[in-house]
């Protein structure tokens, strides 16, 4: 038989061993395999290794997975296909003659990047390698400029087709589509507070972010023309977009149809040959193989504490707090941004929502003023992905910081790219408090849709 330890205890040396390994630099995915694997051993017999497969197998086999590889794939050819650039090419003439208006085209493709871009990274790094050369020949200063290509970066983790959303929803056991159509609002508003911010700060002092002189101007004609590049890819963003919060089609069939729209997309720009579809494909492997190794790995070790009485153990804890149903969930959303600085995404998502959400369930729709349950879990799936975004921000291991580390010029130092992250920051925390006071922000949209 294995060893029996206070559940106490057993949390602090699981999670505390799981934090030290992450520091020493091992990557997340083998820890948490690892680990949980050690455990069952010490703590259980050979019987409890069978949690193993039962607990990987369901992911496997999980229909609503497919679509992570799909829409990987989908923004891998896209950005392969140049689209991107051409792009924020187009906003940016468009914007341009604004104040502060490169920074306010930067957050702006992001948006629009995001709705085709399921990854963080992918519209960080592009964004810094386009965007920041541009807006810092034009005079602007590099701390509005690199603030706002973070933020609009962190876009892609809220707004569909969100990978973060999927995998919450397949871990919540809830409905992908309705979480995809709860986050459209949210993203909308954090991605006007951060155009609204760049303008304005660039308006009060045009020093920061100068328009771009008349002779780089376009005019309404050229406008037009160089909308007409972007149909594509917008028609695209639309049609994939539009079939889900139709109800045509699941999120799965939609990431096909937008695979497929990609090559289109791509042969209409006379970018579809073999090694774009080759780099594209590997993109995806790597992606895919690292979220899903990361999801057998926390599945395990969650399943293994919970297993132990971790549920229970937490459930007290935070009932012990006396803190009462709003107290535990700002409490939770502050553990979250914590974890956000020092674990990723998928294994917050999978360390934290397994727990967090029966905690939810269990105060009950009526004390956060909620009509019913359905209403509960979609509007703390959609608070959770709004907390996510503020991980990547977060000094010291933000994910953001460090991508874009890697493409700016070397005389910018770390310091500056944490301090332009911070208003951003701020502005992250309004957009969730304001999510977390008026739940109608996340919940009216796909009650319209799906009544």
């Amino acid at each position: 038989m294995g060893i029996e330890i206070g559940i106490g205890w057993l949390t602090l040396i699981m999670f505390g061993s799981l934090l030290a390994l992450l520091m020493a630099g091992l990557p997340l995915a083998f820890v948490t395999g690892g680990l949980a694997t050690v455990f069952l051993w010490v703590l259980g017999d050979a019987q409890a290794l069978n949690i193993v497969p039962s607990r990987i197998f369901p992911l496997m086999t999980n229909y609503q997975l497919s679509a992570i590889p799909l829409f990987i794939f989908m923004a891998a050819m896209l950005e392969r296909a140049g689209i991107i650039n051409d792009m924020f090419d187009v906003i940016y003439k468009i914007l341009g003659g604004v104040k502060g208006g490169l920074a306010a085209a930067t957050v702006l493709a992001s948006t629009i990047l995001a709705a085709m871009v399921g990854v963080i990274g992918a519209a960080v790094v592009t964004m810094g390698i386009i965007a920041l050369p541009a807006m810092l020949a034009r005079g602007y200063d590099p701390k509005i400029a690199m603030g706002s290509i973070m933020a609009g970066g962190t876009l892609g983790i809220l707004i569909p087709p969100s990978i973060l959303a999927i995998i919450y929803a397949v871990v919540a056991e809830q409905s992908v589509g309705e979480l995809f159509i709860g986050a459209v609002i949210p993203g909308l508003m954090l991605s006007t507070f951060y155009i609204g911010y760049c303008v304005l700060r660039c308006t009060i002092d045009p020093t920061l972010g100068p328009p771009i002189p008349l002779e780089e101007r376009v005019s309404n004609r050229d406008k037009l023309r160089l909308l007409g590049n972007m149909a594509a890819p917008i028609a695209l963003i639309v049609v994939v977009l539009g079939v889900i919060f139709s109800g045509v089609a699941t999120p799965v069939e939609a990431a096909g149809i937008g695979t497929f729209g990609a090559f289109i997309v791509a042969a209409i720009h006379r970018k579809l040959d073999w090694p774009t579809v080759r780099e594209a494909c590997l993109t995806t492997l790597k992606a895919s193989a690292m979220v899903i190794w990361i999801m057998f790995g926390a599945t395990i070790f969650v399943g293994l504490y919970v297993l132990e009485g971790g549920q229970q153990f937490v459930q007290e804890s935070l009932a012990a707090t006396g803190l009462g149903p709003w107290g535990i969930l700002i409490l939770m959303q502050i553990l979250l941004v914590i974890l956000g600085m020092f674990l990723d995404w998928v294994g917050i998502l999978l360390l934290c929502v397994p727990i967090f959400v029966p905690i939810i369930k269990a105060l009950g729709a009526q004390s956060f003023g909620l009509d019913s349950p359905d209403d509960l879990v979609l509007w703390f799936g959609v608070l959770y992905l709004v907390n996510m975004q503020m991980s990547f921000l977060s000094p010291p291991f933000g994910y953001a910081l460090f991508y874009l580390r890697g493409v700016a010029p070397p005389e910018i130092p770390m310091s500056d790219i944490f301090k332009s992250a911070l208003p951003f920051l701020g502005l992250q925390v309004l957009g969730l408090g304001i999510a977390m006071m008026f739940p109608q922000v996340i919940i009216w949209l796909p009650r319209l849709v799906y009544g």
